[in-house]
């Protein structure tokens, strides 16, 4: 990852820094019903106000189309901020005008104030530089700690980090530094574990990933048409047949850059998906017409779980079957736990995040196990894919 701007570079005693934060965190009855992001985000609030800053944090939460809406007011996240930082948070009715200017005016060094929901405003989601301008008079200083917002280019992650000194928070420092040791400059040979149901979602990403990675394993709902691209027939199974062109373009680039392309040899197979329905494991030749590929199977287990002992770096994405319906778990949970053991041996950094891989890793029980996983969705993909993140760009040095 290029180099970029870090909390380790300012000074912010007596300053008024604008903190944008991800808070976008499930709440039912105006309650905090999962406050990890909150939890997470802590430390760079907590740090800022340590330093003697004048800490202003602000965040979407939901599609409230531009205007405000009750029920995606930041007001609940309060008490559960002030828990997290261990301070008292103030809270004001917009993210702007006089009712922020009033909020921060307020502030003493090492205070904290949290303002309302920034997509209040259409301005936001239009990178509109008025409100940019709006936002940036609030501050001295812009801090990002919001990586899973970094694809978007709204006002609160691009317009106004061009306004003001930018630097990263410790999150997201911790995200761009776990990325770039898998990717950017990583620790030969890498591979990745690419899985989820449609080739056509994952085009851009397994484009730049043949061109990064030594060795791919494709897994999933996905696996199916590079299979049926080869040839094999691959019964009710779920494909996009229409995409085996496509299919075989990858591989024959994967091929031409050196990428070896690892896929099912063994597969778990069912008439329907469904809990406890009957399973057979059959050679990826020899799946009946009416009958689903729905998980890999112990061969392909032990062959992926062999190719990653001999690795250095692993980047993943997505599950290698249904593991939502058990028994089509079991090869995800298999393949994640081997990469969990050589992670735990110190042989392999594995880097993790986007779509059902978080998910599917706790589902695994290795999520805390992994060198890093990443939370963010998109930003994740779009990392992945070789794009350029709006919110990462304004950070560099």
């Amino acid at each position: 990852m290029s180099a970029f701007r870090t909390l380790d570079q300012v000074e912010v005693a007596g300053r008024r820094v604008l903190v944008r934060l991800d808070l976008n965190v499930p709440m039912k009855d105006g309650r905090v019903t999962d406050a990890t992001r909150i939890e997470r985000a802590a430390p760079t609030v907590k740090e800022l106000a340590d330093k003697g800053a004048k800490v202003v944090v602000v965040s979407h939460y939901g599609r409230p189309k531009g205007k405000p809406d009750p029920t995606m007011s930041l007001k609940p996240l309060v008490d559960p901020l002030s828990a997290a930082v261990g301070r008292p948070v103030a809270f004001a009715e917009d993210c702007i005008g006089p009712a922020a200017a009033g909020a921060v005016g307020g502030l003493a060094d090492g205070g904290v104030a949290l303002l309302e929901n920034l997509r209040f405003h259409a301005g936001e989601e239009s990178n509109d530089p008025g409100f940019a301008a709006a936002l940036a008079e609030l501050c001295d200083l812009y801090v990002s700690d919001a990586f899973s917002a970094a694809h978007r280019a709204h006002a609160s992650i691009d317009g106004v980090a061009r306004l003001r000194p930018a630097y990263a928070g410790r999150l997201m420092q911790t995200e761009l530094d776990a990325l770039g040791r898998a990717l950017e400059s990583p620790t030969r040979p890498v591979a990745a574990v690419v899985g989820g149901a449609k080739v056509s979602t994952k085009l851009d990403l397994l484009g730049n990933l043949v061109e990064r990675v030594d060795v791919l394993a494709i897994g999933g709902g996905m696996a199916n048409t590079f299979l049926f691209a080869q040839g094999v027939e691959i019964g009710a199974s779920l494909a996009e047949r229409d995409l085996a062109d496509t299919a075989r373009a990858i591989l024959q680039k994967a091929e031409a850059k050196g990428c070896d392309v690892l896929l099912a040899i063994d597969a778990v197979i069912a008439d329907k998906l469904a809990p406890g329905v009957a399973t057979t494991v059959v050679g990826v030749d020899a799946v009946p017409s009416g009958a689903m590929i729905l998980d890999v199977g112990p061969a392909t287990v032990a062959a992926m779980s062999e190719r990653l002992a001999t690795c250095r770096t692993l980047v993943w994405n997505g599950p290698l079957g249904a593991f939502e319906t058990a028994p089509f778990d079991a090869g995800t949970n298999a393949v994640a736990k081997a990469a969990a053991e050589l992670t735990d041996q110190g042989r392999l950094l594995t880097v993790a995040g986007g779509g059902d891989t978080v998910a599917a890793l706790a589902h695994a029980g290795v999520l805390e196990r992994f060198s890093y996983v990443s939370t963010a969705g998109g930003a994740f993909l779009e990392w992945l894919e070789g794009k350029d993140l709006p919110g990462v760009a304004v950070l560099k040095l």
